[in-house]
């Protein structure tokens, strides 16, 4: 389900996760009630940038909470281990602080 950038504003965000999906491409995550929505433009597409500090900009005028960044890694996939499919994903927390002046 997705929810509209505009719209987290007067909704109850728990937190924002800025899922690193490719190299240099991000997409976010919000938590309302539970539950994890994807954030979505204006338009309603999925909300997606090539960069970090652009997308917690965009995530930053909209919301306060705390945001984390999530990484997943293919390298068990790209070596050929045989283990059994596990969630390798590691969050990062990235503050609840607005960015500093000079980053916006």
């Amino acid at each position: 389900m997705k929810v509209c950038v505009d719209e987290l504003s007067k909704l109850s965000v728990t937190n924002v996760v800025i899922e690193s999906v490719d190299l240099s491409l991000y997409i976010a995550h919000a938590t309302i009630a539970d539950e994890e929505r994807v954030i979505a433009d204006r338009h309603g597409k999925v909300l997606k940038t090539r960069n970090l500090l652009e997308m917690q900009r965009a995530i930053r005028k909209a919301v306060s909470c705390e945001l984390f960044l999530r990484q997943r890694s293919a390298y068990d996939e790209m070596v050929g281990h045989n283990h059994p499919a596990t969630d390798n994903s590691m969050e990062l927390p990235l503050g609840k602080e607005p960015l500093p002046e000079w980053l916006n």
